[in-house]
């Protein structure tokens, strides 16, 4: 008897390996899977705006870590529901901090970082959350996070294929514009996270993954340099089970994560280094184990 629905994830065309540079950004399922190559000491920057859901979201984070240019006063912005806490619609509200100077030390320090190491990296992970997006009425933007603030000030939309490519074009083609071709010499894996938006309602939350998907695929048949990752076909078929998820029934359980992280490794991974990152992913479990000796 077949029990599951194998999901095949064929050995993708863009490669991961020990010596590269690599920025993961995106949606939480990005934040499982770049801290799972950070902890066996690959290197990783990993969502320096904190976790981002949709394509606009993303696209404004890459242009931002290709400017560099630090974020201001009249980017900040007071949270809602009676948080206290300041914050911007470019990031996610972990980065919200008490007063509007600790807020922006926070984020420019980050951003300061994340932007050299960007323009170093060879290799660009991007997870892709949800089509549906909030648009900022007053600013005329889409934004990474509502804040908790009105939902007056925003008008929720949902972004379709070609608006999603667009996006994507102009995240990892820059030269687009100017006539050249190519992608700053990054390669780019794109995933779509398996994590369900409820929120939105089943039947929204369908299609914004369709759309996400089509966009992927199609940015994938234009370029080389760009792959794709099914996670969210392994998840949605191979492990449909609600055994692999956790107590809220939406998000993947530790065990999928590592079991979706293998997979990755497989795909991408070159057959010569795959013995140096199981070495490195030996040594990380071994220190997981090893006493504090400091308490």
């Amino acid at each position: 008897m077949k029990l599951q629905t194998p999901v095949e994830a064929k050995s993708g065309k863009v490669k991961i390996s020990p010596a590269d540079r690599i920025m993961v950004l995106g949606s939480c399922f990005a934040d499982n899977i770049g801290q799972r190559m950070k902890d066996i000491g690959m290197n990783v920057c990993v969502n320096p705006f904190g976790t981002l859901y949709n394509p606009a979201s993303v696209s404004y984070a890459i242009d931002r870590l290709r400017s560099g240019d630090p974020f201001t006063a009249g980017e900040c912005r007071m949270m809602g529901s009676g948080a206290g806490l300041i914050c911007s619609f470019s990031h996610h509200t972990s980065f919200a901090r008490k007063t509007e100077e600790e807020f922006l030390a926070h984020a420019n320090t980050a951003l300061e970082d994340a932007s050299a190491f960007f323009r170093s990296c060879n290799k660009l992970i991007i997870t892709l959350g949800t089509s549906w997006c909030y648009r900022h009425l007053e600013d005329d933007r889409i934004v990474s996070n509502c804040l908790k603030r009105d939902a007056k000030e925003f008008v929720r939309l949902r972004l379709g294929e070609e608006d999603s490519v667009s996006f994507m074009e102009n995240a990892v083609c820059p030269e687009k514009d100017k006539g050249l071709s190519g992608s700053c010499g990054k390669e780019v894996i794109f995933t779509v996270s398996p994590i369900r938006h409820l929120r939105d309602g089943a039947h929204e939350n369908q299609l914004s993954k369709a759309a996400l998907l089509l966009a992927v695929d199609e940015m994938c048949r234009r370029h080389d340099f760009c792959d794709y990752f099914p996670a969210y076909e392994i998840v949605m078929d191979e492990l449909r089970d609600y055994r692999f998820y956790a107590e809220d029934m939406v998000h993947p359980s530790t065990q999928t994560v590592g079991y979706i992280w293998e997979r990755f490794r497989d795909a991408t991974v070159p057959s010569n280094d795959m013995g140096t990152i199981l070495k490195m992913e030996k040594k990380f479990r071994q220190s997981c184990h090893r006493p504090n000796l400091a308490l």
